[in-house]
Formats: structure tokens, C-alpha cells, sequence
């Protein structure tokens, strides 16, 4: 049987989930618990107050910035290689 997690634990693991801006894989890893686990509770929790509205925007555009500076790096590391 497993491990009983509090549900203070899984509230906080749905929290970083949805806002850290880590793959859900790291996320489970890094709490040591299963993928279908962390999900369950994702599901779970998506329409309580777990994560505010402004906490999700802020994720959403951290992974927008995070979109752009890859791409950014890349296009520059391309000019350079043509100089």
C-alpha cells in the first residue's frame, strides 16, 4: 500500500505543477509520486482555489518568456555561426 499524502501535500504538489513551469514528469519525480498520482490530483483540484487566477496567468506568460528566449538563442546562435 502506498504512501498517504496530506492533502495540504497534494494541494501544494498541484500548485507547483501548474505554475512552476516544469513538465508534470519532473514535478512527480522530483515529489516521488507516480505521473497518474500527480494527475489524479491535478484533476481533482483544477476548480478549487489551489493555484489564483493571477498565479496561472503569471505561469502562462513565464512559459510565453521562457518560448521566446529559446527561440532567441537559437536564431542567435545560428547568426553567429553565419559570421
Amino acid at each position: 500500500m502506498g504512501l498517504k499524502r496530506t492533502d495540504e501535500f497534494r494541494q501544494d504538489a498541484v500548485r507547483i505543477a501548474l505554475t512552476s513551469g516544469l513538465t508534470r514528469r519532473q514535478v512527480a519525480d522530483d515529489l516521488g509520486v507516480g505521473m497518474s498520482t500527480l494527475n489524479k490530483w491535478i484533476t481533482a483540484h483544477r476548480d478549487t482555489d489551489v493555484v489564483s487566477k493571477e498565479d496561472l496567468d503569471l505561469a502562462k506568460e513565464n512559459e510565453r518568456l521562457r518560448r521566446e528566449v529559446r527561440l532567441l538563442k537559437e536564431e542567435r546562435e545560428i547568426l553567429k555561426k553565419r559570421a
